[in-house]
């Protein structure tokens, strides 16, 4: 009995011992905390803009830039997280051709183009918002139309800056316009400058890529970008090369001679070393609609040279622009005012109304005098005439009792503006072809905007809302032109290498986090030719520089955006 009492005494003292030996819970280091970043976006199907395979991930991002991109950040947490399974999250889109230079001054939330997953706006097609000299101030404040704004900035890098501070939602960038800087040292009319004028004019170019300009942009269909001739515009072009930038053209013609004028725009990228860009490469007319094949030639015979030249467009088949488009160009000599005088005058009105029913036309003149059914007025000035706005040419002139051009003579008058205006002179098949090509990117041609407030004393295209989600919705997914992937690396990544743009375009650890997150299956645009000021579908979140601008298909009201600066920011001297 002694023995089994000590032998339970001996195996009470060793567990005790045991016990002892075993560290206790208090003692026990607790696990370290999980890092927090700011926003981390959940199990979406990643387009990292190049083009490559999508999967499966996680994007964690922290203040403005993007941290990780790749498996699951399970060992994180983000102050704002965002569950996109079944999404797919893509670098946000960059519009290469945007005319939100004055609807962000009115709003600066620029819906119509995030709701679409844009987060940065490129402006500056042959017009700039500067260089500008008081003559210049002083007629843009006269001829302004619904959005009346006061000019504080002189220069295009002013102007950009001032955007900034006031706050918008989208990043801004521009081109500075071989137009602006004609009209800063020659006026409106048709004169060629003198060596001194043009040294002056290569100076002003100078100065804007420094302030962080894209390149020189060119609108030559109009007056008084149209008079400039080649060597002149090879002269400001090399400007923009030498600082790293690039020429970008509204091309001379898009009809009748699109080939020559394709010819012209390689022709100042041989021979000024700037890479060149067409904007809404297109062929107008149906007369013209059987040059698409050789006007692509043209451009792979020069990207084969070795030439950088590439294109954008809208994914519409019919453009949007004034009556300035369909006039002689003599006529608008001098500016609009000028323009309205002459139409005035009973001689010189014949004369322009005999060019315009010319067989050798151009397309939009054709559209105007032979089928004005296709012709839709869609912007005035003139409080008396926005009733017209959704008629037809044709409409209005057989109400008025006037052949179609004496009636568009009328409104130009009446309205004291161009007046603008939608020509259905495009093929729906181009647009579809032109949307596979590998070196196409896209511009909206319009500015962002709202259904709402100044927004809605004028119409517009259906492009201005839908341009972006119809690509996605009507040719990569319905129509499958595109894939996805493809379609993305062409919306973010090839826009920013071809400005010349560091950290943007792609989900990229280290990027700036513009991103966008869209339903796949349901993103589509909304806005019709009858009804174009309607919000376009399927784009979830949208973050810019890191901050939701848009968040469950909501505008957040955020105004993160910022003033991207082109290669020659304080380089170019």
């Amino acid at each position: 009995m002694r023995k089994i009492r000590f032998g339970l005494m001996a195996l009470s003292a060793l567990l005790a011992a045991a016990c002892s030996a075993q560290p206790q819970l208090a003692d026990v280091a607790p696990p370290p905390p999980l890092p927090v970043y700011d926003v981390i976006i959940r199990g979406g199907t990643v387009y990292d803009g190049s083009g490559s395979t999508p999967f499966i991930g996680d994007v964690v991002v922290n203040s403005d830039r993007i941290v990780s991109v790749g498996g699951p950040a399970a060992k994180a947490r983000g102050r704002t997280e965002v569950d996109a399974r079944g999404l797919a999250v893509a670098p946000g889109f960059i519009n290469m051709l945007s005319w939100a230079t004055v609807t962000l001054i009115a709003d600066g939330r620029g819906q119509s183009d995030v709701r679409q997953g844009v987060t940065l706006e490129v402006m500056g097609e042959g017009e700039s918002m500067g260089p500008w000299n008081a003559e210049m101030k002083a007629n843009r404040l006269k001829r302004q139309g619904d959005i009346k704004y006061d000019i504080t900035w002189t220069s295009l890098g002013d102007y950009l800056e001032t955007m900034e501070r006031k706050g918008v939602s989208p990043n801004i960038a521009s081109f500075v316009g071989a137009t602006t800087v004609r009209v800063h040292e020659l006026g409106e009319k048709d004169v060629d400058p003198t060596p001194a004028q043009l040294a002056r004019m290569r100076a002003l170019v100078r100065s804007a890529m420094n302030e962080g300009a894209m390149g020189v942009g060119s609108s030559l269909i109009y007056a008084p970008a149209n008079f400039a001739e080649t060597p002149e515009l090879i002269a400001l072009a090399a400007e923009a090369g030498r600082c790293g930038g690039m020429y970008i053209s509204h091309i001379r013609d898009e009809g009748p001679k699109l080939l020559e004028s394709i010819d012209e725009l390689i022709e100042i990228s041989a021979k000024s070393g700037a890479p060149a860009e067409i904007y809404h490469f297109k062929q107008s007319g149906r007369q013209n609609w059987h040059k698409i094949e050789a006007a692509i030639g043209r451009v792979e015979a020069a990207r084969a040279r070795g030439l950088k030249v590439t294109a954008d467009m809208y994914t519409y088949p019919a453009s949007s622009t004034g009556f300035d488009a369909a006039f002689p160009l003599w006529i608008q000599d001098g500016g609009v005012e000028a323009w309205v005088e002459r139409l005035k005058d009973r001689k010189l009105r014949s004369r322009a109304f005999a060019e315009m029913r010319r067989p050798d036309a151009s397309e939009n003149t054709k559209l105007v005098v032979d089928e004005p059914d296709k012709v839709l007025l869609v912007g005035f000035k003139n409080e008396k005439l926005k009733p017209l706005t959704g008629k037809t040419l044709a409409e209005v002139a057989k109400a008025r009792g006037k052949s179609p051009e004496e009636t568009a003579a009328q409104l130009i008058v009446e309205d004291e503006t161009r007046v603008q205006v939608v020509y259905f002179g495009m093929s729906e098949a181009n647009v579809a072809r032109e949307v596979t090509l590998p070196w196409m990117s896209f511009g909206s041609d319009a500015g962002a905007q709202a259904p709402e407030g100044v927004f809605l004393k004028s119409s517009t295209h259906p492009r201005a809302y839908g341009n972006f989600a119809r690509l996605l919705g009507k040719y990569v997914r319905d129509e499958k032109r595109v894939p996805l992937a493809e379609a993305v690396r062409r919306l973010a990544a090839m826009p920013s290498d071809n400005l010349g743009i560091r950290d943007r375009g792609r989900l990229k650890p280290g990027h700036f986090a513009d991103i966008a997150v869209f339903d796949p299956d349901k993103i589509a645009d909304k806005a019709t030719f009858a009804k174009p000021q309607q919000y376009a579908v399927g784009m979830r979140h949208v973050f810019v520089n890191g901050v939701a601008v848009l968040r469950d298909g909501e505008h957040t009201g955020a105004t993160p955006g910022r003033f991207v600066r082109g290669p020659g920011w304080r380089r170019c001297s």
